[in-house]
């Protein structure tokens, strides 16, 4: 899909040669654990990177919804209990 797809993508906007998916890789949520990890990972990713100091800052992040419907003290909960430590450089490592 990546190849086909991204030639065809690229040559209708004029941008051949253009990389779009760069380094992403497809798995599955493990378990539970993996799936919150992953949550706080992508939910801190814009903070990490220096774009926002706060997730809700982010305006094309899902953090704001998720904080209104969990609360504030639930995320915090749930990043102490799934921290994202090293998440993204073995990110699909069995400890997940």
């Amino acid at each position: 899909m990546h190849g086909r797809t991204s030639f065809e993508w690229n040559r209708e906007e004029r941008s051949r040669g253009r990389q779009v998916w760069c380094g992403a890789n497809d798995r599955y949520m493990r378990n539970d654990a993996h799936f919150w990890a992953t949550l706080n990972y992508v939910h801190h990713n814009p903070v990490h990177h220096g774009y926002a100091e706060k997730w809700q800052e982010w305006p094309y992040s899902s953090a704001r919804e998720y904080l209104t419907e969990i609360g504030h003290e639930e995320a915090a909960r749930l990043w102490y209990e799934y921290p994202i430590l090293d998440y993204g450089k073995r990110w699909d490592a069995a400890a997940l």
